[in-house]
């Protein structure tokens, strides 16, 4: 049977969310208006990793803000 330490699972998921945070406001000031929104809802789905890669590729796909302001 596989047992999990909930110990290594918290430092994990806490490893998981610096990252996050990071990657969220990275991406969220090139790509949106409100980087520290997009920063703490980066955090907050690093709670559930698959939710947290969905999120960023949504960031990476998305047009940057300069970008988008020189085509108008």
């Amino acid at each position: 049977m596989l047992s999990l330490n909930a110990t290594l699972l918290g430092q994990v998921i806490a490893v998981l969310m610096v990252i996050m945070a990071i990657a969220g406001y990275y991406l969220g000031k090139r790509k949106t208006q409100t980087p520290v929104l997009t920063t703490i809802i980066a955090i907050v789905s690093s709670l559930l990793p698959p939710l947290a890669l969905l999120f960023l590729m949504a960031l990476v796909l998305k047009n940057d803000v300069a970008a988008q302001s020189d085509n108008l």
